[in-house]
């Protein structure tokens, strides 16, 4: 950090540029949703229950990781109203439950499994903007604090895409077949072998249990199986950050 003061005081172009950059690229991407990312913060009772979520976890955490932690959280839930929103449904803007996250409550509610599968998985996508976001930061500036936004979030995420009662992943798995599901255990198994991130053996064992359970029949949704896919491989590789 003093290396950072000295560069701004003496003029120093490109360690300037390193400081400055991932700043610029955050506000261009949150000038693009500006409008919706706000929505929430004019909410009295998601402010409310934004502080008191940051309080509880001030104490542990110092208050600028948790203020990252909860900004990320925050644009993950807003993922969802984005996705409910673009089909003209309503929902109420995120609440923060201190030792649960935070959640959107829906007004109306998806006619199908894989449209809601669809707003289930928008959370994490956004969640994945946010790691990301950090991870260029880390990768720009060298600041470590960077990198543990990246990690954190990015497994906070990786949590939400276990398929068990209200999380993401659930919502996610409900749109899937039989065959896409155990597809989905074994890349899951994959994941585990190669990041030996703990958390991918509770994912991997509810995914399996989800595999065998008796469902309704369903002919499968393979845009749900791809976004799961794609997200599980994009958070599992971030468990390698090691800042």
């Amino acid at each position: 950090q003093r290396a950072d003061m000295a560069a701004l005081r003496r003029g120093d172009g490109s360690r300037l540029a390193k400081i400055i950059g991932p700043f610029l690229v955050a506000g261009v991407v949150l000038l693009s949703k500006a409008k919706l990312l706000l929505l929430g913060l004019t909410k009295m009772g998601t402010m409310l229950s934004m502080f008191l979520f940051l309080g509880v976890y001030w104490a542990a955490w110092g208050w600028k990781f948790a203020l990252a932690v909860v900004i990320g959280i925050y644009i993950h839930e807003m993922g969802h109203v984005a996705a409910l929103r673009r089909r003209g449904m309503r929902a109420d803007a995120p609440l923060f439950v201190p030792g649960l996250g935070a959640f959107v409550r829906m007004r109306e509610h998806a006619t199908t499994p894989s449209e809601d599968a669809q707003i289930g998985l928008a959370g994490p996508w956004w969640g994945l903007g946010a790691s990301l976001g950090a991870l260029l930061a880390w990768q720009w500036t060298g600041i470590r604090f960077w990198g543990a936004v990246a990690h954190t979030t990015a497994w906070i995420n990786l949590f939400n895409l276990t398929p068990v009662w209200q999380l993401d992943g659930s919502r996610g798995f409900h749109a899937l077949s039989r065959v896409q599901r155990f597809a989905a255990t074994a890349l899951v198994a994959i994941a585990f072998a190669v990041t030996r991130e703990k958390m991918l053996v509770m994912v991997g064992l509810v995914a399996l249990y989800r595999a065998f359970q008796r469902q309704q029949p369903a002919t499968g949704a393979w845009r749900a199986f791809g976004e799961y896919a794609a997200l599980l491989i994009a958070f599992s590789a971030m468990m390698l950050i090691k800042p």
